[in-house]
């Protein structure tokens, strides 16, 4: 599953940086900071990642998940510091929804 989601998640980051400019592109990295204060998105550019991955989920695998929920946001230990953090945290929620 962990691979799945990583593609999706992936394929998610380049439909982002082809709406941003060069500079301001982040990298398909495990360890690439997501937050605009360490080097990565603005909080519109996360908003539009999790949509796109939340629809690609939903085409590519047929499954409803919400990424941004009450217990992602109030975390000590955000899933949406890295994009490794990021598909640790969609691959638990998909096991956990499949279940």
């Amino acid at each position: 599953m962990k691979e799945k989601v990583t593609a999706i998640v992936f394929a998610a980051v380049e439909i982002i940086n082809q709406q941003l400019s060069k500079d301001e592109q982040i990298d398909k990295a495990m360890n690439t900071p997501l937050f605009y204060s360490s080097g990565g998105l603005d909080s519109l550019g996360i908003i539009n990642l999790i949509m796109t991955i939340e629809q690609k989920i939903q085409e590519d695998l047929g499954v409803n998940i919400t990424l941004a929920n009450e217990k992602a946001l109030s975390s000590q230990d955000s899933p949406f510091r890295t994009i490794g953090n990021l598909i640790d945290y969609i691959s638990l929620l998909l096991n956990e929804n499949i279940k």
